[in-house]
């Protein structure tokens, strides 16, 4: 997988590690907020809007606009991301929708249809 220094433990988290988790059989539709790692592998109509990490599992359905510090799509998405941080899409993950993140990464294999804007680093 590719070396995202500081970013390497989002990849390495198990489940056990999110405080909450949207369970396959679930099926919402609204608004979520969360600022702690939440990861999602249901379906989720709406918005999600969030200060923390986002994973969106391989069994997820998204049709969300999505806003978190670092988002990793293994999963499909339809709607717009914004990453502060970084938007990782795995091999497994599917989105239509624009992105804008410091940092994107789009794995081999991996289906992305939308618009990208990088946004600069506050560190330079």
């Amino acid at each position: 997988m590719f070396d995202v220094k500081e970013d390497v433990d989002l990849f390495e988290l198990d489940e056990r590690d999110f405080d909450t988790v949207l369970a396959s059989d679930i099926a919402f539709n609204g608004e979520i907020h969360f600022t702690k790692p939440f990861i999602v592998k249901g379906a989720v109509t709406g918005k999600i809007d969030s200060t923390g990490d986002l994973v969106i599992d391989s069994s997820a359905v998204i049709n969300a606009d999505i806003t978190a510090s670092r988002v990793l799509i293994r999963g499909k998405v339809n709607g717009n991301i914004q990453g502060e941080r970084l938007v990782f899409v795995t091999q497994t993950g599917f989105v239509k929708g624009d992105i804008s993140s410091q940092q994107l990464v789009l794995e081999p294999g991996s289906s992305f249809s939308g618009l990208c804007t990088t946004i600069p680093s506050d560190k330079k």
